[in-house]
């Protein structure tokens, strides 16, 4: 929905936080969810020279997050909820991999580009929800850096799943 988006991004920067430097994390030094490698490459496209992602504004959070993750998830044509677990998962593991995880959810082939046969496939959103969910899980426990990060990422998921089913209740007794 297309009013989700803030309300959405919100709710992701509360699970990112802001700077970390993980060694056991592959993504490296991260600001508001915001690798260092996504920064400089979102500054060089704007023109603009590299910097430390410790110095990131909250706009080009924002813009980063529209562009890079909400806008590849097609999130304003998804159903409340939806968008947000998806968006969730985007950030938290990859757009190509939220997106075929989706699909999957569906029924849909995972081609790992949402768009309107999947959107169409939704069906009931806190099932969908559900599905995702269990499947985004199932995938962060087979990872071997679960031991260290797993109990973050399952609290994640927990929330991601909660607040997601809100969406979807707020907007049926809207």
């Amino acid at each position: 929905m297309i009013e989700n988006y803030a309300k959405s991004l919100a709710q992701v920067l509360l699970s990112e936080g802001g700077y970390v430097n993980d060694p056991q994390d592959p993504g490296g030094a991260t600001n508001f969810g915001v690798t260092q490698v996504v920064y400089d490459d979102y500054r060089v496209n704007h023109g603009l020279p590299t910097q430390s992602v410790r110095s990131i504004s909250q706009a080009e959070v924002s813009d980063i997050y529209k562009s890079q993750y909400w806008n590849r998830i097609d999130g304003d044509a998804l159903p409340a909820g939806v968008d947000y677990a998806t968006f969730d998962f985007a950030v938290n593991s990859g757009v190509s991999r939220a997106s075929r995880f989706l699909q999957a959810a569906v029924g849909s082939a995972p081609d790992g580009v949402i768009g309107p046969v999947t959107i169409g496939k939704v069906g009931d959103p806190k099932l969908c929800i559900d599905n995702l969910c269990d499947k985004r899980q199932a995938f962060l426990q087979s990872l071997p850096t679960f031991n260290h990060f797993g109990k973050g990422w399952t609290a994640r998921v927990s929330d991601v799943r909660a607040f997601a089913k809100g969406m979807v209740s707020q907007r049926v007794n809207a």
